[in-house]
């Protein structure tokens, strides 16, 4: 059974960015093996040097803002 809420106090809504590299990938991975899942498509943009990417989680069950819907 799925804890209501994410553990050790962490947010519902997450928003992982990070240059775009092997650590940005393993955060992402961390989060969706604690239980959290993909909310959205990932973004990309170019700061100038390099590619900085993001990618936003959600606690299953929490309610996403605006569309009303349940994350499942």
């Amino acid at each position: 059974m799925q804890p209501t809420l994410p553990p050790d106090d962490m947010p519902v809504y997450r928003l992982l960015t990070s240059p775009d590299d092997a650590g940005f990938c393993r955060r992402v991975s961390e989060a969706l093996a604690l239980g959290y899942r993909l909310y959205g498509s990932p973004a990309a943009t170019f700061n100038g040097e390099r590619v900085i990417v993001a990618q936003a989680v959600l606690w299953p069950g929490a309610q996403a803002q605006g569309g009303g819907d349940a994350v499942e």
